[in-house]
């Protein structure tokens, strides 16, 4: 029988209760960090209009174990069930495969994982196993659908190993940490999320206030990246940026003076941090390049170092990544010194060797490049890595 009533708990006070609890795991399991784009968790239906935990992992790229389509909910087609999964996909189906872990505690034993049905939705709850203490949410299916569906984690909810003694387990864990959560729900799952969680703290990037959102994704602007640079400057002591709110006069003819950004823009071209077009226009809401984020996080380094009275190049950090389609860019050299300074030009991604210079810069890597470059120019500039 279904259960049609659910209510739902804060954060704070469902994990208050459960870490109340001593759990009654003796041993010492540790947590291993994975990719969670390898990682499902899967509303399974069984019996009369039940469902049951599912989670699915690729464990090699030979072949996809699942595929996926629609939104709200999103149905899954387990596709390891039609061939010979071994060594290609994973699946736990029970509390022997998975269990809950938060703030580093195992809950394996004090936890029962169960999906129950909610105001058109299936709720993935942790429910204590003695009845004692609330139910945890842990994620929800975003709408009902025949068939298998996506459970869609909580922000800060994570799929994480078992380990014991150095050793990797099979054993998948929903993890959660009550430290250092996450700032916004959309960046869980990005790669980024740790260094735009610290962008965020550090006050030089933030969310859309209108959905409480990120959007990591989204293609950066130019008159965005101006900010980010300046408020980034701002947090370095002992830099003086002193940037007026509004102009008497536009920077540029496409830059009006009462324009949110105007100020900024000024500042950053009596500073040489940005330039117009040959035209004569700055296009502030047109898309920045990856290569055109490079030059400006170039650029504020300098300007930076200049102010704390360190002169010269960029010194390198660490070897410069040889990427393959940078040969013959105008921001070659730029590109090559910024991947030598704390890694602050990465590639696509963060695998292979291409580094897309002309590609849409995203707000995710702005983030990311901006805290590496700063972290650089505060100190770890003397740090030094070879072959």
């Amino acid at each position: 029988m279904r259960l049609k009533q659910f209510t739902a708990l804060t954060t704070a006070t469902a994990l208050a209760t459960m870490l109340t609890f001593q759990a009654s795991n003796a041993q010492n399991f540790g947590a291993k960090e994975v990719p969670q784009e390898d990682y499902i968790a899967v509303a399974a239906p069984f019996g009369d209009d039940n469902y049951k935990l599912l989670i699915l992992e690729q464990k090699s790229d030979q072949r996809a174990c699942w595929s996926e389509s629609g939104s709200n909910p999103v149905v899954i087609d387990p596709l390891l069930l039609d061939f010979d999964f071994t060594g290609i996909c994973g699946r736990a189906t029970d509390s022997n495969g998975y269990s809950i872990r938060i703030n580093g505690q195992d809950y394996g034993q004090d936890y029962l994982l169960q999906v129950v049905e909610r105001d058109n939705e299936l709720v993935l709850v942790g429910t204590p196993r003695n009845n004692q203490g609330e139910k945890v949410v842990i994620g929800s299916t975003n709408g009902m659908a025949e068939g298998y569906l996506k459970i869609q984690l909580k922000p800060n909810w994570d799929f994480a190993k078992r380990t014991y003694e150095d050793k990797t387990l099979g054993h998948i864990y929903l993890a959660k940490s009550t430290a250092g959560d996450l700032p916004f729900a959309d960046i869980r799952n990005d790669i980024y999320r740790e260094e735009i969680a610290t962008a965020v703290n550090m006050g030089f990037v933030s969310g859309f206030k209108e959905d409480n959102t990120f959007r990591p994704e989204a293609e950066l602007t130019r008159e965005q990246l101006v900010s980010i640079a300046i408020e980034a400057l701002k947090t370095i002591p002992e830099v003086d940026v002193m940037v007026e709110n509004q102009t008497n006069t536009a920077p540029y003819p496409d830059v009006e003076a009462t324009r949110w950004s105007a100020g900024k823009i000024q500042w950053a071209k009596e500073n040489e941090i940005v330039s117009g077009y040959p035209d004569g226009t700055f296009r502030p809401t047109q898309p920045v390049t990856r290569a055109e984020l490079i030059a400006v996080e170039n650029k504020i380094a300098q300007y930076a170092r200049n102010q704390l009275g360190k002169t010269g190049e960029l010194p390198s950090t660490q070897t410069a990544m040889d990427f393959s389609d940078t040969s013959d860019h105008w921001a070659t050299n730029l590109i090559s010194q910024m991947s030598s300074y704390c890694a602050v030009a990465s590639p696509l991604g963060e695998t292979g060797r291409n580094f897309a210079p002309d590609q849409p810069a995203q707000r995710n890597y702005a983030a990311a490049a901006t805290v590496r470059m700063l972290d650089c120019v505060k100190g770890k500039e003397t740090l030094t890595q070879t072959d």
